[in-house]
């Protein structure tokens, strides 16, 4: 199953509202709670808990080493759950820390399942690489979405020879990214780098043309739904 066809389960289900952390560990005063009418009576889990359970991840905000370590865990327990079976994750992020998005991604490409990227608001920066490090025929954006792409950003302070290290240290993280996005997309690397010299901001179209995605989802399909 991928983001296109994703249909929650036939059980009954009640929302409420609680403060609660949820599966992402964002703290958040208005988590929805799912409460579920079982055989066994009811369940109630909150509501990014119980689309987990349908294999559904949602990378939300900024891009940190907390939420990357709590992204890496999903994905693995997901592995382990069944191997065979596509992940989706929902993406609506402008970016962040270069390292922990790369943990996402290297950790995406690593599992055994496809994992299915879809673009809700917005990706930027680290969120946009995540998107287009996505299953191949499995990436997708929402009409309304944007996608930004640019080079990374660092500074540094402290004697001339630590700035030239660092410097040097932003130089190749840009060419790994690059070609990251290169490899995704089919544009050259002359092509990535000139289009990522600047924040590079494009519409749903533009990603899908471009290579970001795949696709543009506009609405589910009777297929889909099935």
């Amino acid at each position: 199953m991928n983001v296109a066809d994703y249909v929650p389960g036939e059980q009954c289900m009640i929302i409420t509202s609680e403060n609660n952390k949820g599966a992402l560990g964002l703290q958040d005063n208005l988590v929805p709670m799912v409460v579920e009418q079982t055989a066994r009576g009811e369940r109630s889990y909150d509501i990014y808990s119980r689309l987990l359970k349908e294999r559904v991840i949602f990378i939300v905000g900024q891009i940190e080493d907390h939420m990357a370590n709590l992204i890496v865990a999903q994905l693995l327990f997901l592995e382990s759950e069944n191997p065979d079976k596509d992940i989706s994750i929902y993406i609506n992020s402008p970016g962040g820390v270069v390292t922990a998005g790369m943990a996402i991604y290297d950790t995406m490409q690593f599992i055994k399942p496809d994992v299915s990227t879809l673009c809700i608001g917005q990706a930027a920066s680290m969120g946009a690489l995540l998107l287009a490090g996505g299953a191949e025929g499995k990436r997708y954006c929402l009409p309304h979405s944007r996608v930004m792409i640019h080079q990374p950003l660092g500074g540094f302070q402290g004697q001339a020879t630590d700035i030239d290290i660092h410097a040097r240290e932003i130089l190749s993280m840009r060419d790994r990214l690059n070609s990251i996005l290169s490899k995704h997309t089919g544009q050259s690397m002359d092509k990535i780098g000139e289009d990522t010299e600047r924040d590079n901001f494009m519409s749903a179209d533009d990603a899908a043309e471009y290579g970001m995605v795949d696709s543009v989802l506009r609405e589910r399909t009777v297929e889909d739904s099935k």
